[in-house]
């Protein structure tokens, strides 16, 4: 049987997936034993992940309500990973409750488990595409469906960029979608380093997951940002950008990156 184009036996279940470890790490329920696994080995090598992970999706969730709360009324959410509540969806419609979604991600797995999760409406679509084909998620009819590229988007490429590689061009790439759109848009990005800790048995974790894990410095993350204007405090520890309650107990710890940024022009 075929789901979105994919037969059963072509959904990779042997090796443990970026999406349903982050999912495990979140204390969710999707995910299979070797996820779990891979999750605890993760753990064990960098032991503040679990607190990342959440300052991660406490980011994003700030990160929505600004950019709603700044007029955008339409997001596209590229490698969106298993839907954990709150969703952008449902973060972006207490703030605005016509912003439309559009969610895209390259795992058949996390696209099923949104379609079944997600009430369907006009407002959000779920996609099976890949970031590293900007171009198919831009032309996709799904999300062409929902989102409007002559009027401002927010274009979230959270905690995603990190799994492709230097020779996957992720500057292109970004800058692929970047062109796509019109003044008043942001980007949301966040992104894994290693500037606070060797986390090399880290990476190694993901040698074996159905995508590597990329670490890059700040200076290297911030050049994701080309063509955009950073909103303050800039490129920060995850924690730090724009705190609305205190950060978690070992914040400095944190490997993760995240920035807001506007196209001017």
């Amino acid at each position: 049987m075929r789901e979105n184009g994919f037969r059963a036996e072509e959904i990779d279940t042997s090796r443990p997936h970026p999406a349903r470890i982050y999912d495990y790490l979140l204390g969710g329920k999707d995910n299979y034993e070797v996820d779990q696994r891979a999750a605890d080995q993760l753990a064990a090598a960098a032991p503040e992940v679990r607190i990342g992970v959440r300052a991660n999706r406490a980011f994003l969730q700030r990160a929505v309500r600004y950019v709603v709360g700044s007029g955008v009324r339409q997001i596209l959410d590229v490698g969106t990973g298993l839907p954990t509540s709150p969703n952008v969806h449902e973060t972006a419609q207490e703030v605005a409750p016509d912003v439309r979604i559009a969610y895209v991600d390259n795992d058949p797995i996390v696209n099923t488990h949104a379609n079944a999760l997600l009430s369907p409406s006009g407002a959000t679509s779920t996609v099976l595409a890949d970031l590293r084909d900007p171009q198919s998620v831009l032309d996709h009819p799904d999300v062409r469906r929902v989102i409007d590229f002559d009027e401002p988007v927010a274009l979230l490429l959270v905690a995603v960029v990190h799994f492709l590689t230097d020779a996957d061009k992720p500057g292109r790439i970004i800058a692929t979608l970047r062109d796509a759109l019109p003044a008043g848009s942001f980007l949301v990005l966040s992104h894994a380093t290693g500037d606070f800790a060797d986390r090399s048995e880290a990476q190694a974790v993901y040698n074996n997951a159905t995508a590597t894990l990329n670490l890059r410095s700040s200076a290297e993350i911030e050049r994701f940002f080309d063509g955009f204007e950073l909103i303050e405090p800039g490129l920060a520890q995850v924690p730090f950008w724009r705190p609305d309650t205190p950060p978690p107990a070992r914040s400095g710890e944190i490997g993760f990156y995240g920035g807001v940024a506007r196209k001017t022009r």
